[in-house]
């Protein structure tokens, strides 16, 4: 007899499946192709694991990549928000917050609370933890774009400031991969692919 537990759990397996779907505004490494949210979670996971000694702070790396693994699957339901979008805010919303105890809610309760307060931990920023896997979130595309002649830097709006902005949060992770991010970025405006 399969326990309803097992039934629960592939449910929700099943599900987030549509993460692959999910298409982000960035592209791959020198690439035109858009990637996808599950592409971008599992290259998180992989940067947090090779990066974990340049946390500000001594992490849980086990926690920190269950973070990264499932900050996104809100977006399911949610939907991707570019991060410099002007119309819409790319901050925790009610939305993703329905999603998270829609997708979450397929697993069994202990299992659904502790993924719903990973990614709130995650939401909130304020651990270690959090702040490091935030660090990650917002290094990716700024490795991508950089690599894609400015990528979504050409996107309407987007200057300097605003990256600068959105960025400066990988500093509460780690210092050390800010100051290297913030090298990217100055880079970026010399030549000429992001707007100052």
């Amino acid at each position: 007899m399969v326990v309803p537990e097992l039934l629960q759990q592939i449910a929700f397996i099943k599900e987030i499946d549509k993460l692959k779907y999910i298409q982000r505004k960035t592209k791959l490494f020198n690439r035109d192709r858009n990637e996808n949210d599950a592409e971008h979670s599992w290259h998180l996971a992989v940067m947090a694991i090779v990066l974990a000694q340049h946390a500000n702070e001594t992490v849980d790396i086990l926690k920190v990549v269950k973070m990264l693994l499932i900050h996104d699957i809100v977006e399911i339901d949610a939907g991707d928000t570019f991060i410099y979008d002007t119309q819409k805010n790319h901050t925790n919303t009610e939305e993703e917050r329905l999603a998270a105890n829609r997708i979450f809610g397929l697993l069994p309760p202990e299992q659904k609370e502790e993924l719903i307060q990973i990614w709130e931990e995650f939401e909130a920023c304020e651990t270690a933890e959090a702040k490091f896997a935030k660090a990650m979130d917002r290094l990716e595309p700024l490795l991508q774009n950089s690599s894609n002649n400015g990528g979504t830097w050409n996107e309407p709006g987007v200057n300097y400031e605003k990256v600068y902005e959105k960025k400066s949060v990988i500093k509460n992770g780690s210092t050390t991969i800010w100051e290297y991010a913030e090298k990217l970025i100055n880079e970026g405006v010399e030549k000429g692919i992001l707007k100052k």
